[in-house]
């Protein structure tokens, strides 16, 4: 998306489902400059472009729950808007998983708006299907699954922090295949055929980021050639993402467990990268996943 003329009244709508981080979102807006106004009735919304404020961008936060929301209504609104000389409207969609939604709503302890106290799932469900037309309306769609919030603050300000020069981040992950794929990853290599350390008993109970299962991976002989190469590939396709103006950019690697091979690959590929100049996060699904389980037991 090419950054809007300045001189013209940017009016930026924000949704998504209740737990994916809109009124994040909204505070990041409001940190850019823009005028934000929350959970306001639909019926009330063409009141505030009957007199256009020019000099001020407004981002408004649409909730599913509100009595009189309407799919409909909202992208009938962004084509009214679209239309008029002057203004640029446009749809933020915050996605996420629906597991990860429902991990978040057992941490707060919240109950989800649109569902009974006792079956969260539902609610879920039902505000993903109803959300579905916006999803696929949105001109700005950020999965934040995986985000922190200053992941999140970033992936927004690189879409409409004002002046704000966009830079692509990319996040090099391990994860285990018995668990399945990650979400929404660009990239994904297999590292299985590499020599397994779980099958040496001195190093099952260590993961990748240790030196000596790091260096036990190394010794396989196909391994130089293989960590080379892929490195090649980022390099070739890392700034042609850029130049598109892509703002975020994920790579995967995955073993049988997660903990080996997986996580000496991600760490000296984020490593690599990062001494060529990349900004890079680096995350270990089930080595968190194992850590936040640790947590929760004591």
């Amino acid at each position: 998306m090419i950054a809007p003329d300045p001189t013209l009244r940017r009016i930026v709508f924000v949704t998504g489902p209740s737990g994916a981080g809109r009124s994040s979102a909204l505070n990041v807006l409001e940190d850019a400059g823009f005028e934000v106004i929350d959970n306001l009735p639909m019926r009330l919304m063409p009141v505030l472009f009957e007199e256009p404020d020019q000099n001020r961008p407004l981002a408004l936060g649409i909730d599913a729950r509100n009595r009189d929301f309407s799919t409909n209504l909202v992208i009938d609104l962004l084509g009214r808007l679209s239309s008029q000389p002057g203004v640029v409207a446009e749809l933020l969609f915050l996605d996420c998983s629906t597991d990860v939604l429902l991990h978040r709503f057992s941490e707060t302890r919240r109950r989800h708006p649109m569902a009974p106290a006792d079956r969260p799932a539902e609610g879920v469900q039902a505000e993903l299907e109803l959300l579905g037309p916006l999803r696929a309306r949105a001109d700005v769609l950020i999965d934040t699954s995986s985000l922190n919030v200053h992941e999140l603050r970033a992936e927004v300000e690189h879409w409409f922090a004002p002046g704000g020069k966009r830079h692509l981040s990319v996040t090099v992950q391990s994860f285990s295949y018995k668990r399945g794929l990650p979400r929404s990853v660009d990239m994904v290599y297999d590292c299985r055929f590499l020599k397994n350390p779980y099958w040496e008993p001195t190093l099952r109970s260590f993961n990748g980021t240790d030196a000596q299962v790091a260096q036990y991976v190394a010794t396989d002989p196909r391994y130089a050639e293989f960590s080379q190469k892929i490195l090649d590939m980022s390099l070739l396709i890392l700034p042609a993402c850029q130049e598109e103006g892509k703002s975020h950019f994920s790579i995967a690697f995955g073993c049988t467990g997660g903990q080996h091979r997986s996580v000496t690959l991600a760490e000296s590929h984020a490593l690599q990268l990062a001494d060529a100049g990349w900004q890079v996060s680096i995350r270990h699904r089930e080595i968190m996943a194992r850590q936040q389980k640790g947590a929760q037991q004591t």
